[in-house]
């Protein structure tokens, strides 16, 4: 049973990390392009910002695939990334949201 409810928090814990992928890589098109456009330092740090956060998010999910775990087996941390990975889908939904406006 132990088994099954960490593989459930895995599961959560990499499809949020997709959803923050996607996010990120919508993101990031749109601050490259506007950094094609403008050419501004801040357009660049978030066009960086951007593509690091995806880097990072593509890595997690890599990670849960190839290995079936993310970062420990403890089930005290599975349950932590979750909700980490939620918190950075509530931000990047909001930079998302203000981005797209």
């Amino acid at each position: 049973m132990a088994m099954a409810s960490m593989e459930l928090w895995l599961l959560a814990a990499t499809g949020v990390s997709i959803l923050n992928a996607v996010m990120l890589g919508t993101l990031t098109t749109v601050w490259v392009r506007n950094y094609r456009t403008f050419g501004t330092p801040m357009t660049a740090g978030l066009a960086a910002f951007g593509a690091l956060l995806l880097a990072e998010n593509l890595v997690a999910v890599y990670f849960y695939l190839s290995t079936r775990m993310l970062y420990s087996g403890d089930p005290v941390a599975q349950k932590t990334v979750v909700v980490l990975r939620t918190l950075e889908l509530l931000a990047v939904g909001f930079l998302t949201y203000v981005t797209m406006q």
